[in-house]
């Protein structure tokens, strides 16, 4: 007898031995947020993220910063693709838990017989579960496409961090470039002001002209204090885009040499945007594991008519005689209505999925198309804002310099032709501004960039190491 009990409790302690202990885990968020404002471009882990993904600088952080480096600082930091890394880490655990097999499991009974002529009463009761039908491949394959969905959202995560980054990037740079022609706008307005005042003061001119432009210069000026603020403004968004606290760029020079080289639109058919866009885009790739998985359960539904055998090996010592018996039990199944309940709403579930997809395809195929027509109309405005700098830059300006030189014009007149190429410089900007608008768009309706020289690659799937921020 108490043989039997401690080969019981030898088979308990062996059983928990292999038992994981609970991990403590606190959020504190006051070292949360003192961890976001410690962030800087300075991280030795940041430094190694980026050496490891081909940023390699002779020095860290160079004085310059564009489109690439400053999106692999947003997928270090980021902490929406963080979320995604983390769901698709469960997902894919997701794939080990759905392969395991049912549990053995192991009964003792144990006991005895008031005769003094009896034996010791005892049997050893392990139990099988054989699944059938393939439901445990059917579980597994639900698992995959659940992964390959969170791996799809992952993908797409890492696109919304660097499509923030560009468009954060291409709207400080256009302010730092409107802020530089409202400063020339504002000198060439000054010393227009100075002219008139000079010919008041002579009495070649009457105060309310001067007034005039007065008016205009003060009007610059505001303009030009509200783009110094947008520029510290953008710099701020960019640097929020990056997951950095605002001060981290302070300093540094943010270029973005692809706006002075836009992709000509004859390079843009709109067939192989579509193809390109279809291909690649990640919601397009969810939707399609999403439906592979709803297809997969319902196959699982299926297989569930199917009972699955339960084995039972059993060995009795009783009376003094060892008996050993094999058991064979079917698993009750859900019940005929049930299991055809299940199974049409697995259906159903699978057709809502489907127009889901089929719905998303159409939209992705009309944004895109749009996406390309706003760009060629975009470019065309553009190069139209070009011409007209070009042509007050090379015949007006030219002439009225020579003029001045040649002692047959004055100050003020090309004064007037400096100012027309401000107003037309900036008009172009303006144009480039929306230009920039356009191809952001093309680059989000197929999640990828239009390039070579714009492409950086997907997000690491690799949680990027957070030590010595």
């Amino acid at each position: 007898m108490r043989g039997q009990y401690s080969l019981f409790f030898g088979l308990s302690i062996l059983a928990l031995t292999g038992c994981v202990r609970y991990r403590t885990g606190v959020l504190n968020p006051p070292a949360l947020e003192t961890e976001y404002r410690a962030r800087s471009l300075t991280s030795p882990a940041l430094i190694d993220f980026l050496s490891q993904n081909g940023e390699q600088q002779a020095a860290w952080p160079p004085t310059v910063l564009d489109l690439r480096p400053l999106a692999l600082v947003g997928y270090f930091y980021s902490p929406d693709l963080a979320v995604a890394r983390s769901r698709l880490a469960a997902a894919e655990a997701g794939i080990a838990v759905a392969g395991a097999r049912p549990t053995a499991t192991f009964g003792i009974d144990a006991g005895y017989n008031s005769n003094p002529e009896s034996h010791t009463l005892y049997s050893f009761l392990p139990s099988f579960t054989i699944e059938t039908a393939g439901k445990r491949g059917l579980r597994i394959l639900q698992a995959q496409k659940v992964a390959e969905s969170a791996r799809a959202g992952f993908s797409e995560g890492g696109w919304l961090v660097r499509s923030r980054v560009r468009t954060a990037l291409f709207n400080h740079v256009t302010a730092e470039r409107r802020k530089a022609l409202l400063e020339t706008e504002v000198a060439v307005r000054s010393e227009i002001a100075g002219i008139f005042d000079k010919r008041v003061a002579v009495g070649e001119t009457s105060r309310p002209e001067l007034g005039i432009y007065r008016v205009a210069l003060l009007n610059a000026q505001w303009a030009l204090n509200t783009a110094l603020g947008e520029t510290v403004q953008t710099r701020m968004t960019l640097a929020s885009a990056v997951g950095l606290p605002g001060e981290a760029l302070t300093g540094l020079e943010i270029h973005a040499p692809e706006l002075d080289a836009p992709i000509l639109p004859d390079a843009l058919p709109v067939r192989v945007v579509q193809k390109a866009g279809v291909l690649h885009r990640a919601d397009v790739r969810r939707a399609l594991a999403d439906y592979g998985a709803a297809d997969a359960v319902l196959r699982l539904e299926v297989a569930k008519q199917y009972p699955d055998l339960q084995l039972t090996p059993g060995y009795n010592f009783e009376e003094g005689f060892a008996r050993f018996v094999l058991s064979t039990v079917l698993q009750p199944l859900p019940g005929r209505r049930r299991s055809r309940v299940l199974i049409d709403l697995a259906e159903a579930e699978r057709e809502h999925v489907a127009a889901q997809f089929e719905a998303l395809q159409a939209s992705a195929i009309g944004e895109m198309t749009r996406a390309v027509e706003q760009y060629r109309a975009a470019y065309a405005a553009w190069q139209t804002a070009g011409a007209r700098l070009v042509e007050i830059q090379t015949e007006r300006e030219t002439a009225a310099r020579r003029a001045l030189e040649a002692g047959e014009g004055d100050r003020l007149g090309l004064a007037v032709v400096r100012l027309e190429s401000t107003t037309a410089a900036r008009a172009q900007l303006d144009a480039l501004t929306r230009l920039s608008a356009a191809l952001a768009a093309v680059e989000d309706s197929m999640q990828q960039p239009l390039t070579a020289a714009l492409r950086i690659g997907d997000a690491p799937a690799t949680a990027p190491s957070r030590r010595n921020h």
